[in-house]
């Protein structure tokens, strides 16, 4: 029996939580919640991606992805650690690391990796639908997570932003369609994401989603995920007065990663 929401159930979108919930189960007979606890990463203390994107101007979390549905490989020379430093160098303020396998080709040692190399704010990219994921995030070094609504009922959203809070991790919850609004809980939740992506059909849509970012009080990082891919993108959304963007493929097409970023920030300067 399918455990994804009914109405994403026929969609890319409820395989890949399909998938996800099968990985879950294997990951959780191989390692245990407290041994996941003991991991050294809990010992470390955690940087607010909120405080990280709360800067003058239009923050960038810069995401390490090496392929995705409905592009395939997008970047073949994946070097995690050395895509992080490039970022690092060119200025970002924190980082997206994938660690979904089936569909992106992510890894949780991906985020262990870089998570060795840069000090910035680590935002673990992936369909978190249980507690037992938030634990493996702190252990493999994120200090934030992703949660995205359509996935999620309401109160399945509140319990995940509470145990994450109770490990000192930030949330990204992320919308597409307005009416998600409606399962978020704006006093918990302070970072709110619109993907220009439609999850379900993978469709982009930038302005329509800078015009649900709108909707959401200014108190809120608020952050344009996707669709970005030139400079008139950037200041599209810098000029709604939107805090922060979330990028990945324009960035991992480039030769060099960091320096496309350092580019994208001088022009907005």
């Amino acid at each position: 029996m399918s455990r994804a929401p009914s109405h994403i159930r026929d969609t890319i979108l409820g395989t890949i939580l399909e998938d996800t919930w099968e990985l879950l189960a294997q990951r959780k007979r191989e390692t245990s919640s407290s041994a996941l606890m003991d991991s050294p990463a809990f010992e470390r203390d955690t940087v607010s991606l909120q405080g990280a994107l709360k800067q003058e101007g239009l923050s960038i979390i810069a995401e390490i992805k090496k392929a995705s549905p409905s592009k395939g490989i997008i970047r073949p020379d994946f070097d995690p650690p050395g895509l992080a430093a490039s970022y690092r160098n060119g200025g970002a303020h924190a980082l997206s690391v994938l660690t979904e396998p089936r569909h992106f080709q992510g890894s949780p040692a991906f985020l262990e990796a870089v998570r060795r190399c840069v000090d910035l704010p680590l935002l673990r990219k992936d369909f978190i639908v249980d507690p037992y994921q938030v634990v493996e995030a702190r252990a493999w070094g994120a200090d934030a997570i992703l949660l995205i609504a359509a996935c999620l009922e309401p109160a399945q959203l509140a319990e995940l932003h509470h145990a994450a809070s109770e490990l000192g991790l930030d949330c990204l919850v992320e919308i597409y369609d307005p009416r998600e609004l409606d399962r978020v809980d704006l006093d918990q939740a302070r970072i709110i994401g619109v993907n220009s992506r439609d999850l379900r059909t993978f469709e982009v849509d930038l302005q329509a989603a800078i015009d649900v970012l709108r909707t959401i009080p200014t108190t809120h990082v608020r952050v344009a995920e996707s669709g970005l891919h030139d400079d008139a993108d950037f200041q599209q959304v810098r000029d709604a007065g939107i805090e922060a963007a979330l990028v990945g493929e324009s960035f991992m097409r480039a030769a060099d990663p960091g320096t496309a970023l350092s580019r994208v920030l001088r022009n907005l300067s």
